[in-house]
């Protein structure tokens, strides 16, 4: 390179530098600009969160698991039993196996590092000896047997899991709660009214923990929907609405036939019980859901589920009236529940507490809609007059534009009511007051998982562990005796409109159901399809 060339190489550097300075202060005003723009965001955000001032956490009572082992039993160990055991601790050989030859590490990563519960697996009595089987590979400390009273009995057993078909959850049940077993039995919590005060009764007469296996109870965003119903977030929630939405055979109940089912395999008198004498059926077995003789159709089986997650945060309670209605539409198999069905309970009286006058706000109405034919989702809403809140696992709030609370917020700018205005992820463990239009979650219904710390935890075990906590420790149980009454009750008035064609009521003061003259509510209750004249079967 000669001096000319170094020379207007340093020329050209001095023009890109002067270039350069002369940008520098229109850089810097868009820069200004940005931060501005972003502090103006960030302080809307915060005087949202101030104005909702929703806890998002709940301090989670840590029970002591220490101790000598609580010796449980498992009545019922199908499907559903079968998960309940792996979260108690116990994976049966044949299940680690399948989930490594179908690459499903992180179920096994989940079960290997769930807590340790310090239980013993001691006892399992299931009338299909592959079902009981499973359990004693699950476990070398457990015994079949027969009966669920020999079961109840042994002096080897401190609690019992109840996971069999529905007609046979209150009778295991009470009959442990009186031998002074501790129990956690699934959903629905009893098949027929005379049996929901007889259990209800053993519970209160028993010193035996009880819980009812409704696990969303665990879920966080359910946990941080309650605060926000507490800080009236909402205002006054007159409209609910809930949904089950599925299109596929286990959906349907439609279950795999186990190839090694037979009368030598299957004890059938003890799995009939107090249902219909019929000769030995493979489908009415596995496919029990099908047929109100041993399940509760819709209302019992998932209406449920959505009933006692809503009652979990508002505490509604029971309905006044209840209609309902539907039909056999997509699975015309030979089963006497209905697989379309919509529910409308009614609480006249029910409030969550108004932003506006005194007495302007009374009443609510609970809507469960469900269909087997169409999986497309629809939200869980609770909609107030101040707001509505979008629930799942994930969870969001929208201010509603004429909301008597926000009303200045709204005016200002600082709330958009067509996006949210509050946001709540549990698996990122942050909450967010929302501005903006991108943030947008898909909700699940919290029934598999929740989160803890922004780990993702089985919610079954959240629950069972909090039933353990309360044996150990005398802690509070979350969907005890009176919740599970409530469930069941809601339900059978469900089931009861669909049957009979009309409009149930609640009387609160006798609580009971109210029947017409001659009526026998629990025969027709659990008879084969609807009861209405002209419409038998």
């Amino acid at each position: 390179m000669d001096k000319h060339q170094a020379e207007q190489g340093a020329l050209q550097g001095r023009r890109k530098a002067l270039k350069g300075l002369i940008g520098l202060p229109f850089i810097g005003g868009i820069a200004a600009g940005a931060y501005a723009e972003v502090r103006k965001k960030q302080q809307e955000k915060d005087q949202i969160l101030r104005e909702l001032n929703i806890e998002a956490e709940r301090p989670e009572i840590a029970s002591d698991m220490s101790g000598e082992p609580v010796r449980i039993g498992i009545v019922g160990n199908g499907g559903r039993g079968q998960h309940l055991v792996r979260v108690l601790g116990f994976a049966t050989p044949a299940w680690v196996q399948a989930m490594q030859e179908q690459g499903n590490t992180g179920a096994l990563e989940a079960y290997q590092n769930q807590e340790n519960l310090n239980v013993k697996l001691t006892g399992v009595c299931d009338v299909f000896e592959v079902n009981a089987e499973l359990a004693q590979s699950a476990s070398p400390d457990c015994k079949r047997y027969r009966h669920y009273e020999d079961l109840i009995n042994s002096p080897d057993i401190d609690a019992v899991v109840i996971a069999t078909p529905d007609h046979w959850h209150a009778p295991v049940a009470i009959a442990a709660l009186q031998a002074g077993k501790h129990v956690y039995v699934e959903k629905p919590m009893t098949h027929k009214i005379a049996e929901t005060y007889a259990l209800r009764e053993a519970a209160r007469n028993s010193k035996a923990i009880f819980q009812v296996g409704h696990q969303h109870r665990q879920t966080q965003s359910f946990i941080t929907a309650q605060d926000i119903i507490r800080k009236r977030v909402l205002g006054h929630v007159s409209l609910v609405q809930a949904n089950t939405n599925r299109n596929s055979d286990n959906g349907a109940w439609q279950y795999h036939i186990h190839e090694k089912a037979s009368p030598q395999t299957i004890d059938w008198d003890l799995f009939l019980g107090n249902a219909p004498s019929i000769p030995f059926n493979k489908e009415h077995f596995f496919r029990w859901r099908k047929w109100w003789a041993y399940g509760s159709g819709l209302s019992g089986d998932l209406m449920t589920h959505d009933f006692d997650r809503v009652n979990c945060i508002l505490n509604m309670g029971m309905p006044r009236f209840v209609t309902a209605s539907g039909g056999i539409y997509t699975h015309r198999d030979g089963r006497d529940v209905p697989d379309v069905f919509q529910a409308v309970m009614e609480y006249p009286d029910f409030t969550t507490g108004s932003s506006r006058e005194a007495g302007l706000e009374k009443g609510m109405t609970f809507v469960y809609s469900a269909t087997l034919g169409n999986q497309h989702w629809r939200e869980t809403l609770l909609m107030g007059h101040d707001g509505t809140l979008e629930l799942g696992n994930q969870l969001r709030v929208h201010a509603d534009p004429n909301s008597t609370r926000y009303r200045h917020l709204i005016e200002s700018g600082v709330m958009d009511p067509s996006v949210p205005i509050y946001a709540y992820d549990p698996a990122s463990g942050n909450a967010d007051g929302v501005t903006s239009a991108t943030s947008k979650y898909f909700a699940q219904k919290g029934l598999l998982w929740t989160y803890r710390g922004g780990k993702r935890v089985d919610s079954a075990m959240l629950h069972i562990r909090e039933w353990l906590g309360a044996i150990r420790n005398g802690t509070p149980v979350s969907c005890g005796i009176e919740e599970g009454f409530e469930e069941a009750m809601s339900a059978h008035m469900a089931g009861l409109s669909w049957k009979l064609g009309r409009r149930m009521e609640w009387d609160a003061g006798a609580e009971q159901i109210i029947a017409l003259p001659g009526e026998d509510l629990d025969a027709m209750l659990v008879a084969p399809g609807r009861v209405i004249a002209g419409m038998m079967g």
